[in-house]
């Protein structure tokens, strides 16, 4: 496949490729779909024991080089995921991040891993995954293992997974049946859900340190629709019933939560987007050896925290990797 696989220039700059994957006919009508795969190109004095497969968020796409240049050090070669209609794969008319099952982002999954295996024959793929990505992944590896197929997957690292809906019971009951409702006539609506501070917390004209696109990831991210949060819903639910993902598992999140739109220093030292305690009550749900990691003062992307806190998160990491015997050598450069 890799001879079949056409490169072109990533906006990144000097040493990122990327490759549009065509997915045909969207199922929800917003014409041809794509997804984009994101390399960082191996250099001539780097060897590959393994490859990463990046997977992003909601309202996200890929644009962390230095996660890119953490795993390329120990090895393992790394590769981004946009997935259909988000960041670098959306199309005009099409509506951000929408999908109406978590299930069509399969097809974006099995493509990019059959481009990874293409380059990297029989060497173990780690998935790393953020937030609605770390929803999104385990439903998949749990449904690819039920199907009986053959992975070079050999481990998991999420990243502040989303769960479960934030909120209190009604939220999570009554409202999910409203959101089933609404979506069956109106998925396309948009939520009235008010405003975050997370992303101003992230980009330079913040507080942050990241000059991301932000007509990929605004800074008040995209309207949130009723048939994706119902799609999601719906995975909330089969990963409450219990998961298999079949291979061990890493879950990093932040040690607390803050609930503010207005910020201040609280906002930069946890997770403001989703209930950390969500996160570790359902972990249990991937199946099999899970490791769960509270990271003190983390943001929701606990790589994208303050100093100290993303320090810690990329030495629990290594750690986790070495353990599990996914970094071969064990004198790379460190955290």
């Amino acid at each position: 496949m890799s001879a079949e696989v056409a490169w072109s220039p990533d906006v990144l700059g000097e040493g990122y490729e990327q490759h549009t994957v065509e997915l045909g006919p969207d199922p929800d009508g917003e014409g041809d779909v794509a997804a984009v795969v994101v390399r960082r190109v191996v250099r001539d004095d780097e060897t590959v024991t393994g490859a990463v497969v990046y997977v992003h968020g909601f309202s996200d796409y890929f644009f962390q080089t230095d996660l890119a240049d953490f795993f390329a050090e120990r090895g393992l070669a790394f590769y981004g995921l946009d997935l259909r209609k988000c960041g670098r794969a959306r199309r005009p008319g099409q509506t951000a991040h929408y999908a109406s099952t978590l299930e069509q982002y399969d097809a974006d999954l099995d493509r990019t891993l059959a481009i990874v295996e293409a380059d990297h024959p029989g060497l173990p793929v780690v998935l790393l995954a953020h937030s609605t990505g770390g929803l999104i992944t385990p439903l998949w590896l749990d449904r690819r293992r039920r199907a009986g197929r053959t992975d070079p997957v050999a481990g998991l690292v999420l990243n502040s997974p989303w769960f479960d809906l934030q909120g209190g019971p009604r939220m999570r009951d009554v409202g999910t049946l409203a959101l089933w409702a609404v979506a069956r006539v109106q998925p396309l609506r948009a939520l009235e859900l008010g405003g975050s501070v997370y992303g101003s917390t992230l980009h330079t004209s913040g507080t942050g340190e990241w000059d991301f696109d932000l007509e990929l990831k605004p800074i008040d991210a995209f309207p949130i629709t009723v048939g994706w949060l119902n799609a999601v819903r719906r995975g909330h639910a089969r990963l409450h019933r219990g998961l298999d993902v079949g291979v061990p598992a890493l879950v990093l999140r932040s040690d607390k939560t803050h609930w503010s739109r207005r910020y201040t220093d609280a906002s930069d030292r946890a997770d403001t987007v989703l209930d950390v305690r969500q996160i570790q009550r359902w972990a249990g749900c991937l199946g099999g050896e899970t490791t769960v990691v509270p990271v003190t003062d983390a943001r929701h992307d606990v790589f994208l925290s303050l100093e100290e806190p993303r320090r810690q998160a990329y030495a629990v990491v290594d750690d986790w990797l070495r353990r599990h015997g996914l970094v071969v050598d064990r004198d790379r450069a460190g955290a």
